[in-house]
């Protein structure tokens, strides 16, 4: 069992079942899925950059990408149906508590002038999404190997039905969130 899965195990369950009055240890919200995304819009011009992607993308999170394609033709962006335009990769079980620990204590630290993350990026359904600028954060990434600097959007999942559940869940597995500003100005 990894630290962050133990965590949440002894700690953030009791934690939340006593902040929001829950009845059961299974209305407590958990972990679901993280998916990882990055778009290469550069690729129609350069097929090379989605499999530069794909590799950067399978580096840092360990398992195997998917390559996305364009649904519809869109002739403003000079996309075709069926173009490669970005790869991601679902993470679940331990490969997420995996990446979402790296993500916590080796990512978000070096970011350059990091005051904490958004607690309004949640989708009312409790999913939080963060976006990277680029993906040099991530230790494995070699400055030198890399031929463009690209961002990615991060996107977790939880079974929490409100946006308060789910950043008391990030929160409490250690997530660095803006502090709560008091009710003055």
């Amino acid at each position: 069992m990894l630290v962050l899965e133990k965590k949440y195990k002894e700690e953030v369950v009791p934690a939340l079942m006593k902040e929001f009055n829950y009845s059961n240890i299974m209305c407590v919200p958990k972990l679901e899925k993280m998916t990882i995304n990055i778009g290469v819009g550069d690729a129609k011009d350069n097929k090379k950059l989605i499999e530069s992607s794909a590799k950067e993308l399978e580096t840092i999170t360990g398992q195997k990408v998917v390559v996305t394609k364009a649904k519809k033709s869109l002739s403003n962006f000079k996309i075709r149906e069926g173009m490669a335009i970005g790869v991601k990769v679902t993470l679940r079980g331990n490969n997420m508590y995996h990446f979402l620990t790296k993500l916590i204590s080796a990512a978000l630290p070096r970011v350059r002038d990091f005051q904490g993350l958004s607690r309004k990026s949640c989708d009312g359904r409790g999913n939080y999404n963060l976006g990277i600028k680029e993906q040099l954060i991530f230790p494995e990434i070699e400055y030198d190997k890399i031929d463009k600097m690209r961002g990615m959007n991060i996107t977790i999942g939880t079974s929490a039905t409100t946006n308060d559940e789910a950043v008391a869940l990030l929160e409490g597995l250690g997530m660095p969130f803006i502090k709560k500003q008091d009710g003055g100005k």
